[in-house]
């Protein structure tokens, strides 16, 4: 088995600094509004803990889960993993994803919650990576935006693995990208 190289991407500074901000300008957006957090299983539970205690707002939490990926690649089959506990009707949704990419299985959730009646549905992403997006995303909120690579760390995994690193690396086999 050849041992990955993690090359830094963004720091654990870094992205509570970004975090912050973003919390902040989240809690000025929604003043006086209804909102729910949305946690896209499984990877964006750490980003969301930290994101939820910068929202100085009443607010509720949710988790959804869907998952099409295996191993670097989307399968392109989304299969729904947990399904919301909260009521959307008419309520301020902000899906809280730890990196748009493909784009596939987040068009799949929001068509998803859109059936849901929410009065509002808008995207918060740690990540936003174009390398290969497919569907059209209006990413309201993103902490940082990359171009490529196949990043770990900070709740995002390869194969359910390294979600615990403390910041965002990029992953790196011998020779090339796993």
């Amino acid at each position: 088995m050849i041992m990955p190289d993690f090359i830094p991407v963004i720091s654990r500074k870094d992205i509570h600094a970004r975090t912050r901000e973003i919390g902040k300008q989240i809690t000025k957006d929604y003043k006086g509004k209804d909102l729910i957090l949305v946690g896209i299983l499984k990877g964006a539970f750490i980003f969301m803990a930290d994101l939820c205690r910068q929202i100085s707002i009443d607010h509720e939490i949710d988790f959804i889960g869907a998952s099409s990926y295996e191993g670097t690649s989307s399968t392109g089959q989304i299969v729904f993993t947990k399904q919301p506990d909260l009521e959307f009707k008419n309520r301020d949704i902000l899906l809280v994803e730890d990196i748009v990419d493909t784009g596939n299985t987040l068009c799949k959730i929001i068509n998803f919650i859109d059936l849901l009646n929410p009065k509002s549905l808008n995207i918060c992403t740690l990540i936003d990576k174009h390398e290969r997006r497919k569907c059209k995303i209006d990413v309201r909120y993103a902490c940082f935006s990359l171009e490529k690579g196949f990043i770990v760390g900070y709740g995002l995994d390869y194969n359910e693995k390294y979600r615990n690193m403390p910041a965002i690396y990029d992953l790196q086999t011998e020779g090339d990208a796993p």
